[in-house]
């Protein structure tokens, strides 16, 4: 996975609402993403080409149909990644704190 892709992948709004709508009902075709954006259907398939490249979407021929899958992977990867890290460095804070607010000072279990 590249992640600059996906990270700008997701810098955009637009990009970030097919995402969205794609979680909701996932297997759309390029007119079913189109229906109610404020965007013609080439900045629509633009935009889903950006997403394919990285590895967000991915498409699957159903006879004429282009169906479209939302591939939560690589957001997955990033939250483990970078998110993952520092909640984990914040539940070992949050953990220390209450050890020490349920222990008053000098006193040891």
């Amino acid at each position: 996975m590249e992640t600059d892709a996906v990270f700008r992948a997701l810098a955009d709004a637009s990009r970030r609402d097919l995402l969205d709508r794609l979680f909701v009902r996932n297997g759309q075709t390029l007119m079913d993403l189109c229906d109610g954006l404020a965007m013609t259907r080439q900045a629509v398939s633009k935009h889903l080409r950006i997403l394919e490249e990285a590895s967000l979407v991915t498409a699957v021929k159903r006879g004429r149909e282009k169906l479209h899958y939302l591939n939560p992977i690589p957001i997955a990867q990033i939250a483990d990644r970078w998110i993952g890290k520092f909640e984990r460095a914040r539940v070992e804070d949050l953990v220390a704190f209450k050890t020490q607010l349920e222990n008053p000072e000098g006193e040891t279990e």
